[in-house]
């Protein structure tokens, strides 16, 4: 497994990340610690989480994915193997986040709460990754609007305070280094600038990156290399929908939108189009499907690290299979005819 640098960090990943979501709704404890040894055995040392894993956030699993996370940690004694990333919640109105069901916010307060949370959930005394998981501020998030600008008016907490924070966290050893996710153009150069007065210098930006969704590349990639703020991107099978299994409205048992309906991202008009011109291509080229889509979003230059995740084991074979994938000069030029012609059905 091939590494990279998280940002200016001098900290080494593996360009292969695993994602944790599934663990604790999805996934049992075992089958999830199961996934970690495979992932750690292949050479992956780069964990991602979150304290609002598992998904669909729920009251009843809020915290779930990092106990899990926790137990493995406490079972393997691989912690000071481990590159740990998670994340803390950014603006909702969902009431079991905070105390009293207050509004979440990316105050000072809440985020020592948050971290607090998490670090006694992972049974750690600091994470080397926190990271935003998406703005205080009102911003198009997750698929809704697509590339459609729509004013937000509304109160936010300024970035500078959000910032000075994590700051002192990372003064007090609790995180070692500061993330984005689910983040614009705008917000990073604006944390950039904040880092130039004090503020903590963010490594990374996690956002959705893949085949239907090359959206990173209009504005953030070049803030990614120019920078060393380089993208953890999230979705490289967006959300299992470039398998090709939920083509033409297909629905297959056990799979994710079929159990909890929240594929509404990757289901815009000309998605399936798209994804039949991929499946068409990997086909021809003798390529695994969703090991062609893997290996592309790990190869771009910007990515310091593919967020994988998967619901089996067999699934994280796959998927692994990726590094040995070459993603050739001629490939590339095929899979950009592609895209030209169906340029980001579902951003």
């Amino acid at each position: 497994m091939k590494q990279r640098e998280l940002g200016r960090s001098g900290i080494m990943v593996s360009e292969i990340c695993l994602g944790t979501m599934t663990f604790g709704q999805q996934n049992t404890e075992g089958e999830s610690h199961a996934q970690l040894d495979l992932a750690i055995d292949r050479g992956i040392n780069f964990i991602d989480t979150a304290e609002l894993y598992s998904i669909p956030p729920r009251a009843e699993t809020y915290g779930s994915t990092e106990k899990i996370v926790g137990s493995w940690l406490a079972k393997s004694g691989q912690r000071d193997r481990i590159v740990l990333a998670t994340k803390v919640a950014g603006r909702s109105t969902m009431p079991w986040f905070r105390p009293g069901g207050e509004d979440t916010r990316l105050t000072p307060r809440q985020i020592r709460y948050a971290l607090e949370g998490s670090l006694r959930r992972l049974g750690t005394d600091y994470v080397d990754l926190y990271q935003l998981h998406w703005p205080d501020r009102r911003v198009n998030l997750f698929g809704d609007n697509g590339t459609t600008y729509v004013q937000q008016d509304a109160d936010e907490v300024p970035l500078e305070e959000t910032l000075g924070v994590l700051g002192d966290l990372v003064v007090e050893g609790k995180i070692r280094h500061v993330g984005l996710s689910n983040e614009t153009p705008w917000g990073v150069a604006k944390c950039l600038e904040a880092s130039r007065q004090g503020a903590p210098r963010v490594a990374s930006i996690q956002n959705a990156y893949n085949l239907i969704n090359r959206t990173f590349e209009l504005g953030l990639a070049e803030f990614a290399i120019r920078e060393k703020v380089g993208l953890l991107a999230y979705s490289p099978l967006a959300q299992g929908y470039l398998t090709g299994k939920y083509l033409n409205g297909a629905r297959p048992a056990g799979a994710r939108t079929t159990l909890f309906n929240r594929g509404q991202r990757y289901e815009k008009s000309g998605v399936d189009e798209a994804i039949a011109a991929y499946l068409a291509l990997a086909k021809e080229v003798g390529i695994d499907p969703v090991q062609m889509a893997v290996a592309f979003v790990t190869s771009r230059c910007f990515v310091t690290s593919n967020i994988i995740g998967a619901t089996s084991i067999e699934q994280l074979q796959t998927i692994l299979g990726s590094t040995e994938v070459e993603i050739t000069p001629e490939l590339e030029t095929r899979i950009n005819a592609i895209h030209q012609v169906h340029s980001n059905p579902a951003p």
